[in-house]
């Protein structure tokens, strides 16, 4: 079975497109039209061990926010649709990442109920002229989207791209850690019997 998906999303303010294959080898094309958010989406990818496409186009003459918002609804979409019904999964995946003095942590499940803990205190509100609210507004869409529940933390940190660096890197090895083939269970994670 192929665990893959594409994902198109046209409004007025915005059009991506998002592939992803949950078993590949780490592969990004990326062209978000913003540098810093392909920086970070190739770590999700890399450490994720998930090949990931995407190609977006944004009103950015207004600002980063609909697209950035958008890519993350297409990617919760897409591994929503990817996963299917999560049988013979691990379903949790958690990491650690340091990178010198930051260090995050991310623990998710793809449980089907979104819900976002992020808790990061930036020293600056930029980093590469980009607005560091957008990454809670980018997790809260792939949580949402993906029905996951994910808990973002960074434990420490002086430096914004090494703290949002840790977090995007804990998220792809949280990820490749919950997506991963469970040989002992071979039906859904859950006395439920679904997720």
């Amino acid at each position: 079975m192929t665990r893959t998906a594409s994902i198109e999303r046209t409004t007025n303010e915005t059009s991506v497109r998002l592939s992803l294959d949950l078993d590949g080898s780490g592969k990004a094309e990326l062209n978000s039209s913003i540098p810093f958010l392909d920086h970070m989406l190739d770590q999700i990818a890399r450490h994720g061990l998930i090949d990931l496409a995407v190609e977006a186009k944004g009103d950015r003459e207004i600002d980063d926010h609909h697209t950035v918002e958008d890519i993350g609804i297409c990617l919760g979409e897409a591994l929503r649709e990817a996963i299917g019904n999560k049988a013979g999964i691990v379903r949790y995946g958690h990491a650690y990442v340091p990178l010198d003095e930051a260090l995050s942590r991310v623990v998710l499940d793809f449980s089907g109920r979104p819900g976002l803990e992020y808790h990061i205190a930036f020293p600056k509100e930029t980093v590469g002229g980009f607005d560091i609210d957008l990454f809670k507004e980018f997790f809260q869409a792939v949580s949402n989207h993906a029905r996951i529940t994910l808990h973002i933390d960074t434990l420490r940190g002086a430096n914004n791209h090494h703290i949002i660096e840790t977090v995007f890197k804990a998220f792809g090895r949280a990820l490749r850690m919950a997506i991963a083939p469970d040989a002992r269970q071979g039906g859904i994670p859950s006395t439920k019997g679904a997720l």
